[in-house]
């Protein structure tokens, strides 16, 4: 069922929010597994995570299915079926509830709010770590029943389950609650709490079990922090009061209620607004605090609920946006596991009563149908709009207001596809929202630069380097906009400065080439087309570049390889056949 209604994701295409980071622009996942790679996957912070499993994921993505999406959409499409039977099993193992468990996992598998998770390659970190969390927990109900009968099994089943939550951590952090839920299933389903007169040892004894999982939980909390202050994603108290994140913080609790019951308007991202209304925030903090009460006040009858209620309060409670990281005011893709709590109130609560009042099984049979097949048309239509940036943006921005983030990446696909007046269009929008950021800046300078308009391109260009300096693609652009001014010294230094930034970019070693062939410093722009190539081997504009130089120095047999290969990578370039006709070479034809 969950391949059959997600199955329209594995023809959706890359999106420009994150996907470059990810995959499409990062060599080093695009070159899949290699021993670099794998050391890179360990060391590295990029995109303000330490989550070395997941960039190990996509890179075996890249080595088995190339460098298209097909391969990292299918994956996150049988790791989101894979997370739906793992949920099974362990509501099963915990209670034996066969069909309320088996609900359980089909609201999982089917809710719109999940869609992001799974259609948004970024996210594999998502489903990958909830892969691993739920063998955690599964693993830990296993611990439990063996330690009931001292089996000297239990202590294999608590290492899995240390194991397996290291693993989870490994490929996001989000999951450092895990041992809470540990916790709160101690006291429902599984019972170790329900001895009154020993409930104070109990606590003691269970907490002090879950010590190495707490540990690694704080190891966690302290490596995502000091990386993400050293990517500067984290918002500072200047940026975000800390009020604004506590008023945020209640209102999204109630947002994620309201989107489960009834998801519309599903967007990526929803923007942080500079202050939500006084009355939405009193709404919200009362109902939050209402329903954390009437949890608490029911769980000495039906303990289903106070379980189900603060793991949805507590899984949230690292992304909530106590700290601010990202614009994001909530998003979608942050219950994918902390709806297992609401669901699970729902489905055992609906039983209790259904049992007490005698509800009929066909009714009861029929209801749950509508329910999944509602959120199975729901999760349909949601999948439309992932099937490329201007789907997902379009209805982002007709769902949300002063979306800057939006209107940016929009006019990013946009300019890719040549609707430049458009393109312009939606920076300037994005600009007027949120008037200091450099990435609108950049994309503004790109659009300027694609229309001739090099003046202008420059002005933005540097703008943008005076809200964040030492930004080796707008360096490199810039450098490139002064060389088409006929600035080669202008260009020249820009360009080092982005090569010393990311000695990696093929394309600032091709534009500093281009600028030391125009001033015939062969030598030097022949040892940037060389090193372009190394870095980026099948571009077969580069190549003509470099047959160009050493035709120039007069090495005419290496440069008419060079423009075979460029002719075999693009076939029928009139400009290399001439070229390749020119040295009376094989291939011009």
């Amino acid at each position: 069922m969950t391949l059959a209604v997600y199955w329209p994701v594995t023809r959706c295409e890359f999106v420009n929010y994150d996907d470059p980071d990810y995959f499409t622009s990062n060599l080093q996942v695009q070159t899949g597994l290699t021993a670099p790679n794998i050391i890179w996957a360990f060391s590295t912070g990029r995109t303000g995570n330490w989550h070395p499993l997941t960039w190990l994921s996509l890179m075996l993505d890249a080595t088995l299915f190339g460098q298209g999406p097909l391969g990292p959409h299918l994956t996150n499409l049988l790791l989101h079926a894979a997370n739906t039977r793992l949920l099974f099993l362990l509501l099963r193992r915990l209670t034996a509830a066969d069909w309320r468990s088996a609900f359980v996992a089909a609201l999982f598998a089917l809710h719109p709010l999940h869609v992001e998770s799974v259609a948004w390659i970024s996210e594999r970190k998502d489903v990958l770590s909830t892969f691993f969390g739920l063998l955690s927990l599964w693993t830990y109900a296993r611990y439990v029943e063996k330690s009931r009968v001292q089996s000297p099994k239990s202590k294999v089943f608590y290492g899995l389950a240390l194991m397996f939550f290291v693993l989870c951590l490994m490929s996001k952090p989000m999951l450092v609650t895990l041992p809470f839920v540990m916790l709160l299933l101690d006291y429902w389903p599984l019972g170790r709490l329900s001895s009154v007169e020993h409930r104070a040892s109990n606590v003691r004894r269970l907490v002090l079990e879950k010590w190495p999982f707490l540990m690694l939980s704080a190891a966690s909390c302290i490596v995502t922090f000091i990386v993400q202050r050293k990517s500067g994603v984290m918002a500072s108290l200047a940026t975000v009061s800390m009020a604004g994140r506590m008023e945020n913080s209640f209102v999204s609790y109630a947002r994620y209620l309201g989107k489960t019951f009834w998801p519309t308007a599903l967007a990526n991202p929803y923007p942080l607004p500079g202050h939500w209304a006084a009355g939405l925030v009193i709404f919200s903090a009362v109902l939050v605090a209402g329903l954390s009460v009437a949890a608490v006040w029911l769980g000495r009858k039906l303990p289903f609920v106070p379980v189900g209620w603060f793991w949805f309060v507590g899984t949230l409670i690292p992304v909530i946006g106590l700290v601010q990281v990202g614009i994001q005011s909530m998003a979608d893709r942050y219950t994918y596991v902390s709806l297992i709590g609401v669901f699970t109130i729902l489905v055992w609560g609906l039983g209790a009563v259904c049992a007490h009042w005698r509800v009929p099984r066909s009714l009861i049979i029929l209801l749950a149908t509508t329910v999944l097949v509602a959120y199975a048309f729901r999760t349909r239509d949601q999948l439309r709009y992932w099937q490329n940036n201007e789907t997902l943006f379009r209805h982002t921005l007709a769902v949300t207001e002063n979306n800057w983030l939006a209107y940016n990446n929009l006019g990013t696909w946009l300019s890719k596809k040549g609707q430049i007046t458009e393109a312009m269009e939606c920076f300037h929008k994005s600009l007027q929202i949120n008037p200091d950021d450099s990435d609108i800046l950049y994309n503004l300078g790109n659009g300027y630069a694609r229309l001739g308009d090099w003046n202008q391109a420059i002005n933005n260009y540097q703008r943008a380097l005076q809200i964040i300096p030492n930004q080796p693609d707008i360096l490199d652009n810039l450098g490139f906009a002064f060389a088409a001014r006929k600035q080669f010294a202008e260009a020249i230094a820009c360009l080092e400065a982005a090569l010393k930034l990311d000695p990696d970019s093929a394309d600032a070693h091709n534009n500093l080439a281009t600028v030391l062939f125009i001033q015939k410093r062969l030598d030097e722009a022949i040892l940037h087309y060389r090193e372009a190539l190394r870095i980026t081997p099948g571009d077969p504009q580069i190549y003509g570049n470099l047959g160009d130089a050493l035709v120039k120095q007069g090495q005419l047999a290496e440069a008419v390889r060079c423009y075979q290969e460029a002719l075999r990578l693009k076939p029928g370039d009139v400009k290399i056949q001439a070229k390749l006709q020119m040295l009376g070479a094989p291939g011009s034809n």
